[in-house]
């Protein structure tokens, strides 16, 4: 794997995702490494628990502006359509991931990068990490399950503020609405998610069970996941060709 690395801690696995010179965007290859660390770490029993982090000064930097653009020109085109639900596959993965998952967030995550950071079960931020949305700042939908995933976290009027008015947001403020367990010094971040993941995944099989418990018992958010990211996939296409066509 050249832009996710997978590597072992005892029993926790860290996904890395590993193209900082473009602050960990989203390109086809990265996703589809993605997709397969995920499928790697869930056929080891060994593995207790997962770290989800980034290399360089960018958590993710969401959807690289050439995958934007090229389902902007074609949205129908059956490639294109393939690599925006690749994406959403992304996010659904690492929420379906069989060991509780962390992420680790310094620096930004922006857009889809956003949405990354949500499908964890837990996130640990830097103080001055920030949280941008901004969607229709920059003339797109949300899509990938956007309002599901603030939803089942935070009350309608933080999903309002994020995810409909764009509302930038750093650590401090994301522990505070209940979008991260913890803010700390960014230098304290991976350590401390690190340590997290060591505890709960000490009996891996028990970890499993507990995540699994976790996510049935609380439930789907009203409208399931799956459903919210074939909703929004239309209406995201279409805002895409839209954009590309007033540039």
């Amino acid at each position: 794997m050249a832009e996710v690395r997978l590597e072992r801690d005892g029993v926790v696995a860290l996904i890395t995702l590993a193209a900082p010179e473009r602050r960990n965007a989203f390109l086809p290859a990265m996703v589809e490494e993605l997709i397969a660390a995920c499928e790697e770490v869930d056929a080891d029993p060994g593995i207790g628990a997962v770290v989800l982090q980034a290399e360089g000064e960018s958590f993710c930097a969401g959807a690289h502006r050439d995958s934007l653009r090229l389902a902007g020109q074609d949205p129908a085109r059956d490639d294109n359509y393939k690599a925006l639900g690749n994406t959403y596959r992304a996010f659904a993965r690492v929420g379906e991931l069989k060991p509780p998952s962390l992420a680790a967030i310094r620096g930004a995550a922006v857009g889809a990068g956003v949405n990354l950071a949500l499908a964890t079960d837990l996130r640990v931020m830097a103080h001055d990490a920030r949280l941008i949305t901004r969607f229709a700042r920059i003339g797109i939908h949300p899509g990938g399950g956007h309002f599901a995933l603030l939803g089942r976290l935070v009350g309608r009027e933080s999903a309002a503020a994020l995810g409909l008015f764009g509302i930038e947001i750093d650590g401090r403020r994301a522990a505070e609405i209940g979008l991260a367990w913890e803010s700390l010094p960014a230098e304290q971040v991976e350590p401390r998610a690190l340590e997290l993941a060591q505890q709960v995944g000490a009996d891996p099989e028990l970890a499993r069970q507990i995540a699994r418990s976790l996510r049935l018992e609380l439930g789907p958010p009203a409208l399931p996941w799956p459903a919210a990211l074939e909703a929004e996939r239309a209406i995201q296409m279409w805002s895409l060709r839209r954009r590309e066509a007033k540039e």
